[in-house]
């Protein structure tokens, strides 16, 4: 019997804070794609499973264009119409639009380059493990350290100002958190989309050593050039953050793979890799058919759109064996985390040196690293949030 999911679940179960809702995961249990009603009454459908939601991302058929996601999930916005993306907002665009942003992006972010900036990322993780240890417990593990790292690198690299990277972190905070109101986002997205314009005539006056600086010597208008940096701006930093955070949280809740990411610091890539595939904190992304495509069984019509699940993605037993359990030893690669096709995170390098550099020098640093409170009172992000993480995370250690 065909299964029309008519809502998604607004929370994760209670205790299970790394774990995609049990509905979804019942969901793609029963099928790895489900009928999906829009609150607005569009007919579209919501996959789950690994397999789909890697022939959608890699499939040209399957339009990220904004203006054709005229549905939401969770929200009924009537007959509003949807524009298209701003220029250089390249994550809601197809090709040819879609690499005229990011061919020049590419060889910016390539593993070696982002090796390259490994001495940086340690030097700024030993500078917020030198300031917590000096401030002494109990801390906030977000806001002390998982926050500040992947701020300070990537506003670093798009040459932000030291002295401005506070006021963008909390503009960004604002209308990624998913807890601002309409006029909240609103002001934060306006003040940043401000920001940016001024940082972005100030580069193409003064260039200086990064790369927005090097962008504008092409042909990239202003407007272009302040869509790229909002993108690079939110993608690295916010995702990063919670992984950092999230990252920690799941470490200290799983003791016995802690200990074996400590005796073992070779380890620490695959550490890295199971968490990105068993935390997923990009939860959900979504593409409209521009044609007829037959997909597991179906067909689907074009002008639907199709929601994918990647964190039940990332835990279907046909893909990973035993999904729900959190093995730093895990062989088993070709998660999702970072997208597929195109459109797979640019910047998926750098976050990988962050995570590899943060997470080992955090429990190096603090041997008896902890939760200051019980882990059913750690604050989630809401499941409106675009990525999933902690709000705060209180630790404590000995002295």
């Amino acid at each position: 019997m065909e299964h029309t999911v008519t809502t998604l679940p607004a929370a994760r179960q209670p205790g299970c804070p790394f774990d995609p809702p049990a509905e979804l995961i019942e969901v793609r249990r029963r099928s790895p794609i489900s009928r999906y009603l829009f609150p607005d009454g569009h007919e579209g459908w919501l996959v789950t499973g690994y397999d789909l939601v890697r022939a959608i991302l890699a499939d040209s058929r399957f339009s990220s264009r904004k203006e054709l996601m005229r549905h939401h999930p969770t929200i009924d916005y009537g007959d509003i119409e949807v524009p298209p993306a701003p220029p250089g907002e390249f994550l809601l665009m197809d090709e040819p639009q879609h690499s005229r942003y990011r061919k020049p992006l590419v060889g910016r972010f390539t593993v070696r380059r982002m090796r390259q900036l490994t001495e940086r990322i340690e030097q700024v993780t030993a500078e917020h493990l030198d300031a917590m240890e000096k401030a002494g417990p109990p801390a906030d593990l977000v806001t002390a350290f998982a926050k500040p790292i992947p701020a300070v690198i990537i506003c670093e690299l798009l040459g932000v100002p030291y002295e401005d990277r506070g006021r963008f972190q909390q503009q960004i905070d604002m209308f990624l958190g998913g807890e601002a109101s309409d006029e909240e986002l609103i002001a934060a997205y306006t003040a940043t989309q401000e920001y940016l314009a001024e940082l972005v005539a100030a580069k193409r006056a003064n260039p200086t050593d990064d790369i927005l600086s090097e962008l504008t010597g092409g042909d990239l208008t202003d407007e272009e050039l302040k869509g790229m940096a909002l993108i690079l701006l939110s993608a690295g930093f916010d995702t990063t953050a919670n992984m950092i955070g999230l990252g920690a949280f799941a470490l200290l809740r799983h003791p016995d793979q802690l200990a074996a990411l400590r005796a073992e610091p070779a380890l620490a890539d695959g550490a890295v890799e199971e968490l990105l595939r068993y935390l997923s904190v990009a939860k959900t992304f979504m593409r409209t058919a521009l044609e007829d495509v037959e997909l597991g069984g179906h067909t689907i019509k074009a002008g639907s759109t199709v929601l994918m699940s990647l964190n039940t993605a990332n835990r279907d037993p046909e893909r990973f064996p035993d999904p729900h359990r959190l093995d730093i030893r895990r062989q088993d690669g070709g998660h999702l985390a970072f997208s597929h096709g195109i459109h797979q995170c640019l910047g998926q390098q750098l976050a990988r040196v962050e995570l590899r550099v943060a997470l080992p020098a955090l429990f190096g640093r603090f041997p008896t690293l902890r939760l200051a409170v019980p882990a059913e009172e750690v604050a989630l992000r809401p499941e409106s949030a675009d990525i999933h993480g902690v709000k705060s995370l209180p630790v404590t250690w000995d002295v």
